[in-house]
């Protein structure tokens, strides 16, 4: 595989099903833009594109499902319209796209912001959030009735799944000039319990989640700084601040699955800040920073192999997948003497407890 230096080169997201199955993005330039599907599940991955007959606004977001339908939210005037599309079976002049409304959202004010949240892990949900100063809303578009399923005072932002049901989902809420990590359950009406409470002035969000070790990716200035830093989900220790991470731009974007129960070992993948890649495991002292492919799309998927799949498009391939493997981490330095023994560390009370 060859790599090197590149810059993202699209501006519209690129979405995972929860299962990596399929993907989604909004291919194209300027006014000429349409859904793309990307078959990942099959011995080589490869595109459909899922033209109407209007190209599609800049703004417009699409999430993968994984029965293989695109979620589409478009702003039409004040309206946010949501519909799934998907490829119809060959005609004459080649496929054509099939589209399913499913319903729309206006604001009843100003100010409020709709968006898609992540694929829902059950890979058939999908939710938008509708977020104001005034409260979010949670609106199930696709998977189920449409409509509201959660009203949370604040506003809210980010969007990290805590479950594979895909009834635990983390917000970070803004309320009283802080910023804190909450838990929204689904299931019973949309009752908020708090998350993250490192500080009581601090700004605490939520990044990335993996449900089957409970490694949880924070971003908060309670250091002092706003610093990465790792938890596990319903630990009593405290959230840790590793020093390799200290003043590192990057933003989590995959983590490792099927480590069940051994958080220290799940490989994390940081899109840099200058366009690279890191690697990192919480249990390692530093992070690996490799080049990204050429055309990279800006997020990826680990294989519970320890493998990170990174879609990318250039002119020559436009639908392809490049792999990393975590390096191993160097051994420790050997110790002549037996270390003295560790003197009782007090844990600080400014990072307490998830």
């Amino acid at each position: 595989m060859t790599v090197c230096a590149i810059e993202i080169t699209t501006t519209a997201p690129f979405t995972i099903a929860a299962d990596g199955s399929y993907a989604a993005r909004l291919a194209g330039d300027g006014e000429a833009r349409y859904p793309e599907r990307w078959t990942l599940a099959g011995p080589e991955p490869y595109a459909v594109p899922l033209p109407l007959a209007q190209p599609e606004e800049a703004d417009s977001e699409v999430l993968a499902l994984a029965d293989g339908r695109v979620l589409i939210h478009r702003r039409v005037e004040r309206r946010h319209a949501f519909a799934l599309l998907y490829p119809t079976g060959g005609a004459a002049d080649g496929p054509r796209t099939g589209e399913l409304p499913l319903g729309a959202v206006e604001p009843g004010e100003e100010g409020v912001r709709i968006c898609l949240l992540p694929p829902s892990p059950d890979g058939c949900g999908a939710f938008a959030l509708a977020a104001s100063a005034a409260g979010t809303t949670v609106w199930r578009v696709a998977g189920g009735p449409f409509g509201p399923v959660a009203r949370i005072p604040g506003r809210c932002s980010g969007g990290v799944w805590l479950d594979r049901a895909g009834r635990l989902l983390a917000l970070d809420r803004e309320l009283d000039g802080t910023t804190k990590a909450v838990a929204v359950d689904l299931g019973r009406g949309g009752e908020v319990s708090p998350l993250l409470q490192i500080a009581e002035g601090s700004d605490d969000r939520l990044l990335l989640a993996d449900p089957d070790s409970g490694l949880l990716l924070i971003r908060s200035d309670a250091p002092g700084e706003p610093r990465l830093g790792w938890g596990v989900l319903g630990s009593s220790r405290p959230v840790r601040f590793p020093e390799c991470l200290r003043g590192e731009a990057g933003t989590p974007f995959a983590v490792q699955p099927g480590q069940a129960l051994m958080p220290e070992t799940c490989g994390v993948a940081l899109r840099l800040e200058e366009g690279g890649i890191g690697l990192w495991r919480p249990a390692d002292r530093h992070v690996f920073r490799l080049a990204a492919p050429e055309g990279w799309l800006g997020t990826g998927l680990w294989s519970p192999q320890g493998r990170l799949h990174l879609p990318y498009a250039t002119p020559e391939t436009p639908c392809g997948i490049a792999g990393l493997t975590l390096p191993a981490a160097p051994p420790p330095p050997v110790r002549l003497d037996p270390p003295p023994p560790a003197a009782p560390r007090p844990v600080p009370l400014q990072q307490a407890p998830l």
